[in-house]
């Protein structure tokens, strides 16, 4: 076989006839060209290589299904949650709201009956509550106080104006502050709310 002048040429592909894919890639680089592989085989490992626009698995490009999911559900729980506090505040106004109406209708209807409670105290003072008029006087009384109804006003509490009524004045030594000394008419009162002031006289001190 006659062997070439120039020797023989190396085989396309030859490890030993070409430098390493690497280093050709150096070498184009350095002259200012770069080439790239765009072969869909390895031809080292004969692998398909992933198409240059699909994701990598480390790096998904949409969020998984069940995290999608997972964060919906916690949207509507907070938006339950939400609404029950919203239902049990309104539950507690208008429990409250029926509370001070029933309040005010049991403060006009008792407003009415305070006259005749009235009569029935003063009986009682003069000792005139007997017979069949005591039984009917402690109906009325006990019928006011299961509806809330107390009294209020007596001798030696210190003045409020908030709830006495001051008729008289007067100064005295034997008191440290503004006292109740005399009782003209006893208040009523629905739990706190006032329905008639009690109408005293009050002794200040000197």
């Amino acid at each position: 076989m006659t062997e070439s002048p120039f020797g023989s040429a190396p085989r396309q592909g030859d490890p030993a006839g070409e430098p390493p894919r690497d280093e050709r890639e150096e070498e184009r680089e350095q002259e200012g060209m770069v080439f790239r592989d765009k072969r869909r085989i390895d031809p080292e490992t004969f692998q398909a290589r992933p198409a240059p626009d699909s994701p990598t698995p480390d790096a998904p490009d949409e969020q998984h299904p069940l995290a999608a999911e997972s964060e919906r559900i916690n949207e509507l729980t907070s938006d339950l949650q939400r609404v029950t506090a919203e239902y049990a505040n309104y539950r507690k106004r208008v429990d409250r709201d029926r509370d001070v109406q029933r309040e005010l209708t049991v403060a006009a209807l008792m407003n009415e009956i305070l006259p005749v409670l009235d009569d029935i105290g003063r009986a009682r003072e003069h000792g005139e509550l007997d017979g069949g008029f005591k039984a009917v006087g402690e109906s009325i009384e006990a019928y006011a106080s299961k509806n809330g109804v107390e009294s209020f006003g007596a001798v030696g509490e210190v003045f409020d104006p908030n709830v006495h009524e001051a008729m008289t004045s007067d100064t005295s030594a034997d008191v440290t502050e503004p006292t109740v000394t005399a009782v003209y008419q006893v208040g009523y009162r629905v739990k706190d709310r006032v329905i008639r002031p009690a109408r005293v006289g009050v002794t200040d001190a000197e």
